[in-house]
């Protein structure tokens, strides 16, 4: 019976995160649309840079509001303090799990949930800084005054694909 409870509490916990997730990355794409959207808008680097820092932050904030959401659930049923709950949580979240905290042996197994949610999500908002940062240097290429190279080719980004290259080929 208590296998039930905590896989029903982390099913419930688990769908809550992924919910907050989803929603959390849609109302970023919304946000940073305009921003990409355009072709012809060169951002410059200010630009580009103040844009990424709004989206990590941002980030930042959604990750916080996810390990509230599990914090709260510690402190209803299993921490008498919030101090504890969010502790346990963070650590947890981020995979941390120094052991000076621990849950009450009947919701135990949470911290492992709480530790491959965590991970998946912050795999996803890194996913998405990537695909950001991806668009952000292909419009760069693409607006970029490209001259005329030795190997002859003139396409937009020619400089910047061949440094990209050269920097993977250089020996460190």
């Amino acid at each position: 019976m208590i296998f039930v409870r905590e896989a029903s509490a982390a099913v419930v916990l688990v769908t809550l995160t992924l919910l907050l997730q989803c929603a959390g990355l849609a109302a970023l794409i919304s946000f940073a649309k305009p921003s990409l959207a355009r072709d012809d808008l060169r951002l410059g680097p200010i630009r580009s840079a103040m844009l990424m820092v709004r989206l990590m932050t941002a980030i930042i904030v959604l990750h916080v509001f996810e390990i509230l959401l599990w914090a709260g659930f510690y402190r209803w049923l299993c921490f008498p303090l919030w101090e504890s709950a969010f502790y346990f949580s963070a650590a947890s979240y981020a995979t941390v799990g120094y052991g000076d905290v621990v849950l009450p042996q009947m919701w135990r197994t949470l911290g492992p949930v709480e530790s491959i949610i965590g991970v998946l999500m912050c795999g996803l908002s890194a996913s998405f800084l990537f695909a950001i940062v991806t668009r952000l240097v292909e419009r760069e290429a693409r607006l970029s005054d490209t001259p005329v190279t030795d190997t002859g080719d003139t396409s937009p980004g020619t400089r910047i694909r061949q440094s990209i290259s050269g920097l993977s080929n250089a020996n460190f």
